[in-house]
């Protein structure tokens, strides 16, 4: 694996993190195989919905699947096989895992279009404030990653994770006062100095700020729960409808914060709202069931639906959002009893 070791930082070597919609050469996932996320027989019940998802990753993109051993290795063949996914597709890693959330503790990718060149960022991983230790094996995954592709690595030296941000690809950069600036992950840094590692490694011109996040995140409020970009200028906002739901309060506050906000160009932020689901509670759990976490692939736009009443208005208000890309609407009543979904269980591998 190269080592980085250019003085300058990537920013200022012409590298930045494409939007999602941005074409993939591969989707990374960490492969669940124990009960940290999903316990008792959570992780059996939850498996067909994750196959689906590779399976339809797959339809577009190849598949990084990080496999905790080779015993899961052959396991995971088999049951794609038995899927229909065409195993040509899947590419696999066999490391130590900890838990599943890809989007949070894997490989942030880097492209620099001048220069065709691409990178990883390896930010460092805490669990989410230390919330779910161990999380050692987990936070060496970026560097496998990039063995693997044989691409440098870069080491920003601070607690970063994939779903507290998003990305216009034009310069700005949306996450979220009660993640990033939260104690449990950088306490030495404040605001601007927090800013200013984003923008250079990154590569991004602009912070946007919202204040926090849903109901039942154990992430301190990440912003793919809540706000997504889906073009340069537009995102897609969570509302809650129901002035009594705990969600009403933060999500109007997101909400008037988006209004006021000015892009790297001047303009205001186009704004589609989209309903939250009506709670959903599992077992007396209200988990973070939201529409917003969807996954942008070379397929088509992945969205999570709970078997909820709102479940066909949020895959009406997508399928306008996103004219030129497919909406695929999957089972995710069983992942989110693990408090993410399908972009927390995703990083995306762009095509250059």
């Amino acid at each position: 694996m190269p080592e980085f070791t250019d003085p300058l930082t990537p920013r200022e070597l012409g590298f930045s993190f494409p939007a999602e919609w941005f074409p993939h050469r591969a989707t990374w996932l960490t492969f669940p195989h124990n009960d940290s996320s999903w316990q008792g027989d959570r992780l059996a019940r939850m498996r067909p919905q994750y196959l689906a998802f590779i399976k339809a990753i797959s339809q577009g993109e190849n598949v990084g699947i990080i496999a905790n051993d080779e015993n899961l290795k052959k396991e995971i063949s088999k049951e794609l096989d038995k899927t229909g996914v065409d195993l040509s597709r899947i590419e696999f890693i066999v490391k130590p895992t900890n838990d599943a959330w890809c989007r949070d503790h894997g490989p942030a990718f880097l492209i620099n279009k001048k220069t065709s060149e691409k990178m990883i960022v390896n930010w460092g991983h805490n669990a989410w404030g230390g919330k779910y230790p161990p999380y050692d094996d987990d936070n060496r995954t970026p560097e496998a990653v990039a063995e693997y592709l044989d691409i440098p690595v870069v080491n920003p030296g601070i607690i970063m994770e994939g779903g507290a941000v998003e990305f216009n690809g034009a310069g700005s950069l949306l996450t979220s006062k009660s993640c990033l600036l939260n104690p449990n992950r950088n306490p030495h840094l404040n605001q601007s100095q927090i800013e200013e590692k984003l923008s250079h490694f990154y590569g991004i011109e602009q912070v946007l700020w919202v204040e926090g996040g849903i109901v039942g995140d154990d992430t301190d409020g990440h912003i793919d729960d809540t706000t997504r970009f889906i073009n340069e200028d537009t995102v897609i906002a969570c509302v809650e409808n129901d002035r009594n739901d705990e969600n009403y309060g933060i999500l109007q506050t997101n909400l008037e914060m988006l209004k006021k906000m000015r892009l790297v160009n001047g303009k205001q932020l186009n704004i589609v709202e989209i309903p939250m689901p009506k709670a959903v509670v599992i077992d007396d759990f209200r988990t973070p069931g939201s529409y917003a976490n969807f996954l942008i692939c070379n397929a088509g736009v992945i969205v999570p639906v709970f078997n909820n009443p709102n479940d066909q208005t949020a895959i009406d208000i997508l399928e306008k959002a996103f004219p030129d890309r497919k909406i695929i609407p999957l089972a995710a009543t069983e992942i989110i009893w693990g408090q993410g979904s399908f972009h927390c269980l995703s990083q995306q591998e762009p095509l250059i």
